[in-house]
C-alpha cells in the first residue's frame, strides 16, 4: 500500500479481512480529528495489526509503526475529501464529522462514523444534510449558531466503544480463525 496524495483532511486506511472480502479500509478525515482519536486509531491499528495511513495538509507525526504512514497533501477546497471518497468502496469505514463527505461515502457503500461515535446513516443522512443547509443559511443572514460543543471525554468513550464493536465485527488478525 503506499502513500496517496488528496486534498486539505487526512485520512487513515486500515487493511484487514472483513466478512465478505479480503480487505477493508478505514478511512478518517482528520484534519479536525481530535488527537485522541487518531491515537485510539494508531493503538488499534497495532492491535488488529491492520495498515493505517494519515493524510493531511499539514505535516503529521505519527508513532512509529510498519502499520501506520503519514502523507502530506496540498491545501485546496474538499480534495482531501474528494480523495477520500475515490478510495471508498462498499464495506470501508470512513471516519468524519463532514456531513457532505459522510453522505459521499455512504453512496460508495462505505459505513460511516464521526469522532464522537455517532454513526450515519441512509435513514439519517439527509436528515443532517437538510438540518447542515439551514444553519449555513442561517448563519449567512447574520444569525450566530454556535458551534459543536467541545469534545469530551465521553465523546472519546462512545468512540471508542464504536470503533472496538466495528473491528471486531469486520477484523480478524492473520492467522486466526474464520
Amino acid at each position: 500500500m503506499g502513500t496517496q496524495q488528496s486534498g486539505n483532511r487526512c485520512w487513515f486506511r486500515m487493511s484487514a479481512f472483513s466478512p465478505g472480502s479480503t480487505v477493508m479500509q478505514i478511512l478518517v478525515d482528520a484534519d479536525a480529528c481530535p488527537d485522541v482519536v487518531k491515537d485510539m486509531l494508531y493503538r488499534a491499528a497495532q492491535r488488529a495489526e491492520v495498515n493505517v495511513t494519515l493524510v493531511a495538509n499539514q505535516f503529521l507525526r505519527t508513532p512509529p509503526s510498519r502499520f501506520i504512514k503519514s502523507v502530506q497533501v496540498p491545501s485546496g477546497f474538499d480534495a482531501a475529501d474528494n480523495r477520500i471518497v475515490e478510495m471508498a468502496t462498499e464495506g470501508d469505514l470512513v471516519i468524519t464529522a463532514d456531513i457532505p463527505l459522510a453522505a459521499a461515502a455512504l453512496d460508495k457503500g462505505a459505513q460511516v462514523l464521526d469522532p464522537r461515535g455517532t454513526w450515519f446513516s441512509r435513514e439519517n443522512i439527509q436528515e443532517r444534510l437538510t438540518m447542515r443547509e439551514v444553519m449555513d443559511q442561517l448563519r449567512a443572514s447574520g444569525i450566530d449558531t454556535g458551534g459543536p460543543a467541545p469534545f469530551s471525554p465521553q465523546d472519546g468513550k462512545t468512540f471508542a466503544g464504536q470503533l472496538d464493536r466495528f473491528l471486531a465485527r469486520h477484523v480478524r488478525k492473520p492467522g486466526s480463525e474464520a
